[in-house]
């Protein structure tokens, strides 16, 4: 799964259409309505990750995040991308995530089991394919608090690595799973406050 070589267009087409006859490993542990219970024993070898960070306030901000997530700005990080940028967020919906680091690459490739689009809410579940460095959900969430107008961007993930280099670096791998929810918050708070200034 790891390349010395950026995936060229081709191959990340064949590897979304690979991906597309593959089940997804969910656990079924993380739900649209709630993050999960912090106390919840998982299973053996799976860590559990959130982060939580304010956007703003009002309901201009909320519909600038969401906007963002819909042109998958929490994702474009520089050294992170969805190679296939048109998808939709959608049930069913294969996501091919790139990912550049200690001068490798890898294209991890994830299915979109659940979303959430409420008056208050914005945001989908992930689940990893077997053609992913690491096995597990992941959650993306928007939330408007109407009683104060304050606006959350929350990240929720269930994984443990699956690829052997990612199993033998592990703590460079949980550091690198870290770095990316700073930056994908830093990332989606930048498009917000971009749009913000265009009105």
């Amino acid at each position: 799964m790891f390349s010395f070589n950026r995936p060229t267009k081709v191959i990340v087409e064949r590897q979304i259409a690979q991906a597309g006859n593959l089940p997804s490993s969910s656990l079924k542990i993380l739900s649209p309505g709630s993050s999960i219970d912090p106390a919840l024993r998982l299973p053996f070898g799976f860590a559990y990750d959130h982060s939580r960070s304010r956007l703003g306030q009002g309901e201009a901000v909320f519909q600038a995040a969401k906007q963002a997530f819909g042109r998958w700005a929490n994702f474009d990080l520089g050294w992170v991308r969805v190679a296939n940028p048109q998808a939709r967020i959608a049930p069913g919906q294969i996501v091919a995530v790139e990912v550049h680091s200690l001068g490798l690459w890898t294209l991890n490739l994830s299915r979109i089991t659940a979303t959430i689009d409420t008056r208050n809410h914005f945001g989908f579940i992930y689940a990893t394919t077997a053609m992913h460095v690491e096995q597990g959900d992941e959650r993306f969430l928007l939330e408007f608090d109407p009683a104060t107008g304050d606006v959350w961007y929350e990240l929720e993930a269930v994984s443990r690595p699956r690829d052997a280099l990612a199993r033998l670096g592990y703590p460079v791998a949980c550091a690198f799973q870290h770095k990316f929810a700073r930056d994908s918050h830093r990332r989606v708070r930048e498009e917000v406050i971009a749009k913000r200034l265009q009105t």
